[in-house]
């Protein structure tokens, strides 16, 4: 199954290679046909998409190895310096659109055939909010953290692409030339706002962050619900890497029972922590009656 996913991701991350260079072409287009520096800072994004979708591809083939004696928790972790890098590109992305507004703002100009290079831009941006939709939806299914990126980034760009051609179309409307670069600028700070955000997830991601509250609280209840036999278990641990979740924590069971018995309570929460985590990474270490803290997860 984890090859399964493994293929899919690799899928979805070819897709947006693709995707990103038919619409940096579609954009470049638009700029070139109106000459609007609001068009510009659109198609200038546009590159860094092809740039962050290359990095997703190649993060997501590299996290898909399996373990071996450098990495034997494997290359998962892989997937979050894509992310990581993708943010840095959109804050990147931000300030080159900052920049050239701020200099279209000193001398504006009216663009030139606006109504087809507004056509150009929409069909790009419909195509972006189309493929991003997907990429989400699929990211999170596959627990891919570079696919949740790049769907993220492709939004912010899709949010660009709107006050863009929002920007234009006020310029053509009224003849305020400095509509143009005023909302490109205002497009520019949402942008910023993408990469900070996703910055701070990944790099939670690379630091071992723990799994969310509530996964927590289901963990701990399908640990007491199926290790009838045992006393508690105690120090449960986790993290993301990846697509896998890592599990680990104490058992406490009777001092006079077998290593077959444990072994079999051990096994019965192994599979049911995998029925609700499938990519889930167990690791239980079973101790005697003595080491109980009365803490922790009480065995129902």
């Amino acid at each position: 199954m984890v090859e399964v996913r493994s293929g899919q991701a690799t899928t979805l991350a070819i897709g947006s290679v693709v995707v990103a260079i038919v619409v940096l072409a579609l954009k470049a287009a638009a700029w070139g046909l109106t000459g609007s520096v609001a068009l510009f800072a659109d198609a200038l994004e546009s590159v860094v998409n092809v740039a962050a979708a290359a990095a997703a591809l190649a993060a997501v083939r590299f996290s898909s190895l399996p373990a071996d004696a450098n990495h034997p928790y494997g290359h998962a972790k892989a997937e979050y310096f894509s992310a990581v890098l993708e943010g840095a590109l959109i804050i990147v992305a931000a300030l080159l659109i900052l920049h050239q507004a701020w200099g279209a703002l000193a001398a504006p100009r009216a663009p030139e055939q606006p109504g087809l290079g507004l056509a150009v831009s929409a069909v790009a941006s419909a195509g972006n909010a189309a493929w991003a939709m997907l990429l989400m939806k699929r990211g999170r299914a596959l627990r891919s953290p570079a696919l949740v990126a790049d769907a993220r980034h492709l939004w912010s760009d899709v949010v660009t692409s709107a006050g863009v051609i929002v920007g234009v179309g006020l310029v053509v409307a009224t003849g305020i030339l400095w509509l143009d670069p005023l909302l490109a600028a205002l497009t520019a700070a949402n942008i910023l706002f993408s990469g900070f955000r996703l910055l701070r997830e990944s790099v939670g991601g690379l630091m071992d962050e723990a799994v969310p509250a509530a996964t927590l609280d289901r963990i701990r209840r399908i640990v007491a619900d199926h290790a009838e036999g045992a006393i508690e278990a105690h120090d449960l641990r986790s993290r993301h890497a990846g697509r896998f979740t890592f599990l680990e924590f104490h058992l406490v069971v009777p001092g006079a029972m077998s290593v077959a018995q444990s072994h079999e309570i051990c096994d019965r929460i192994e599979a049911a922590l995998k029925a609700e985590l499938e990519t889930a990474v167990i690791t239980i270490h079973v101790e005697p009656e003595g080491k109980a803290k009365h803490k922790g997860v009480p065995v129902l």
